[in-house]
């Protein structure tokens, strides 16, 4: 009978160690796994874990929805304009960073100034998007920000996590990476400790929200083991899902997962120097012989979505419903185009750091397309275009307006025209609307017909979770909306 009991103990002892999860789940506590974020710091973030991140510890000034232009006020408790350039803030009088200090204009106004000057990777969102030329604090719950020009896009750039605000304690200090690693916001998270490279951390809920995570435990590794422990029940949420998981996805988590648009796209540019390209036939050759499906298979491993329109879906305002003849992959057309024309080749292409293992498979591909010899190579300094080949753009976007983009790609494909620049300002002077969409799309199409740079792909993210976990939502700008899930 002894021995009974002790075999009967053992397998219960077993079965504990082969279930669902090697511990039990902590009620009201959310496990995690991200990759390691380059940063913390709003202003300097530059990929989905950092946005994630900031996104719970921080309260934006507004949410804004780029598909329907909706604004809705968040720290701010209204955004307002009589003429689009002298634009007024109003804060609600309750905001607090988790130091206890209180959040004012002048934390808005002097963190700006911060950003501005260190120049951040965000820092674009101010200098080169809202591009104020005077911002002050008339009082502790007003800022005032004066631009260089009529502006209607200042809700959806307010939305940006480079311009949320910093405590005055390190302002003052300076001390970027000690704040990095222990940051302190305004949103419905706080640290609980500092972040440990390599292993993660925690936050915790600093008011109670019924149903909702109190806390949250980010664990740092690698996606598909991650992906993995979601499935046996040893983490609630893998934040991406790698490429040899996703097909698997939709039939291990059918209900229970989501991909959402990131604020990163790719283009395929035109050097304006080489006379090759002069011919728009040959722009639009290249640019249909570029096979988006299978690129987006291998090798960027289901990570990003084929190009539909020159805008992402992060950004793109108003229904997409237009077509995108260079966006579609047509080799014999793409062959009879060149063959229109007088182009002798070789070509070099050209991508820069992290881009070589795509950019060498995409050089590859249109080369076949085309029977052109086309060669990728390195480009040396990423602020100067090559004179002699087209060459890749990559951006990670700091707004959900559609300027950012529109304005980015055409200087850094170096295309000027007067009738673009036109179509833009008078889209950026009309209000986040419909009608600004409308104008929007009428630049948009512009750079569709010229063809200065192919759309190419935007890039997209994926979470999994478990069966306890509900509500996941996620926003292009910043990523999963961890306040939001109820566990």
């Amino acid at each position: 009978m002894t021995r009974l009991v002790v075999v009967f103990a053992m397998l219960l002892l077993g079965s504990t160690g082969c279930g669902e999860s090697s511990a039990p789940a902590q009620p009201g506590v959310l496990t995690v796994g991200v990759r390691e974020p380059a940063s913390l710091l709003p202003a300097d973030l530059r990929d989905q874990a950092g946005r994630m991140l900031v996104g719970a510890l921080w309260t934006p000034l507004v949410d804004y929805d780029a598909a329907t232009g909706r604004i809705t006020p968040r720290a701010a408790a209204s955004v307002s304009s009589a003429d689009q350039m002298t634009w007024e803030i109003t804060l609600r009088p309750d905001g607090r960073f988790h130091d206890g200090t209180p959040v004012t204009a002048k934390s808005y106004v002097d963190t700006w100034h911060t950003v501005a000057d260190e120049r951040w990777a965000g820092a674009g969102a101010l200098t080169e998007v809202l591009r104020p030329v005077a911002v002050t604090a008339p009082d502790d719950h007003t800022v005032r920000i004066v631009l260089d020009r009529p502006f209607g896009q200042v809700p959806a750039v307010l939305a940006s996590p480079a311009l949320l605000p910093l405590p005055a304690s390190v302002l003052a200090t300076r001390d970027w990476a000690g704040f990095a690693a222990n940051p302190i916001g305004n949103g419905p998270f706080r640290m609980a400790e500092s972040w440990r490279p390599g292993s993660g951390g925690r936050l915790v809920r600093v008011a109670e929200a019924a149903g909702k995570a109190r806390e949250i435990q980010f664990r740092v590794g690698a996606s598909a083991t991650q992906y993995d422990q979601v499935k046996s029940g040893k983490l609630d949420l893998a934040s991406e899902v790698p490429g040899e998981r996703h097909d698997a996805m939709h039939h291990d988590f059918a209900d229970r997962h989501a991909m959402w648009p990131l604020p990163e796209v790719s283009y395929l540019a035109f050097p304006v120097s080489d006379k090759r390209f002069e011919d728009a036939a040959v722009r639009y050759a290249f640019a249909m012989a570029v096979d988006r499906e299978a690129m987006a298979a291998d090798p960027l491993a289901h990570q990003v979505d084929p190009a539909r329109a020159i805008l992402p879906p992060g950004v793109a305002p108003g229904e997409r419903s237009g077509p995108c003849r260079p966006c579609v992959h047509d080799q014999a057309a793409a062959k009879s185009l060149l063959g229109q024309v007088s182009f002798a080749g070789p070509v070099a292409l050209y991508f820069d750091a992290g881009q070589e293992q795509w950019g060498r498979a995409l050089a590859d591909q249109i080369g076949t397309g085309l029977a052109v010899e086309v060669t990728a190579k390195q480009r040396g300094d990423e602020t100067t275009q090559p004179g002699d080949g087209p060459f890749l753009v990559t951006r990670s976007l700091n707004t959900s307006s559609p300027h950012e983009l529109l304005a980015a790609l055409a200087k850094a494909a170096g295309y000027a025209d007067d009738g673009f620049a036109q179509l833009l300002a008078a889209a950026d002077s009309v209000g986040a609307s419909a009608d600004s969409g409308q104008l929007y799309r009428l630049a948009e199409n512009q750079l569709l017909r010229d063809l200065p740079a192919a759309p190419l792909w935007s890039g997209h993210g994926h979470a999994v979770w478990a069966s306890r976990v509900r509500e996941v939502t996620a926003m292009p700008l910043n990523g999963i909306d961890l306040a939001s899930i109820s566990v």
